[in-house]
Parts: structure tokens; C-alpha cells; sequence
């Protein structure tokens, strides 16, 4: 819970200062010349990015938890526990290579099944890829939406 309303805070924070940013940018235009205007324009354009960054990262958050609970009901999580780790906590190498290797195979084996690229996404992360574990997890989040719809 403490989480959720650090999340919350932080979006409140966020969502005030757009509004200022706004308002900034308006009062910019219509101060009427062409620097001025251009400048408001841009200065315009700083809230709408960042709405749509923060509305897009809440919802991708929404969706793993969405996951990450369905997952943990069907008791399909990847089980960690006897992973060797190094002395920052970080797994092994080696280790989380192997996981990756067993998972992936489950991908391979049953591709449209959103439980094996949650788990593939997973095993990514605790392999130190950040990158193909969100890309991976988004993958996730279509064929369970695609699931439910269809």
C-alpha cells in the first residue's frame, strides 16, 4: 500500500506541475509575438508528453500486477529460491542463463500462451536484460488481453 500512494503523490506532484507548465505556455502566446508563441507551443507541448508518459506507465503497471496476480493464483511464478546469488544480491550469471534457457523453451513450445512470456519476461529480468523483459512482458500483457477478449 505504501507503494500505491508514493505512486499516487508522485502522479499528484506531476499532474500540478503540467498544469503550471500549461498555464505557462499559454501565457506565452498570447504575450503575441512570433519567439514567444513558438517558445508557449513548445513549453505546451512538455505537458501533453509527459501526461501521456505518465498515463502510458501507470497502465503498463496496472497490467503487469494484473499478471503477476493471475500468475501467482495458477501458482506458475518462477521459483528463485535456489538460485545462487552474488554478494549485491543479483543472481548468477550462470544460473540465471540456465533459468532463461528452461523458460524460453517453454515459449517455444506453446507461443501463444501470455503465461510463458510473462515467465520468459521474468526470467529476463533476473537475467540482468531489462529491456527484453519489458518488451517481453508487453507480449505478455497483448495475449492475455487477447485471451480474455476472445
Amino acid at each position: 500500500m505504501g507503494v500505491v500512494l508514493l505512486i499516487a503523490v508522485l502522479s499528484i506532484g506531476l499532474i500540478f506541475y503540467f498544469l503550471l507548465l500549461g498555464r505557462r505556455g499559454i501565457e506565452l502566446i498570447q504575450v503575441g509575438n512570433p519567439a514567444s508563441i513558438g517558445l508557449g507551443i513548445g513549453v505546451l507541448l512538455l505537458p501533453i508528453v509527459g501526461a501521456w508518459i505518465l498515463w502510458s506507465t501507470i497502465a503498463a503497471g496496472l497490467s503487469h500486477q494484473r499478471l503477476a496476480r493471475l500468475i501467482d493464483e495458477q501458482d506458475l511464478e518462477l521459483d528463485v529460491t535456489e538460485l545462487p546469488r552474488r554478494a549485491s544480491g543479483r543472481f548468477e550469471r550462470d544460473a540465471a542463463d540456465e533459468l532463461f534457457a528452461t523458460v524460453r523453451a517453454e515459449v517455444e513450445a506453446n507461443p501463444d500462451d501470455w503465461r510463458g512470456y510473462y515467465r520468459l519476461a521474468r526470467a529476463y529480468d533476473y537475467a540482468g536484460d531489462r529491456s527484453r523483459a519489458r518488451s517481453t512482458m508487453r507480449r505478455a500483457v497483448d495475449l492475455e488481453r487477447a485471451e480474455r477478449a476472445g
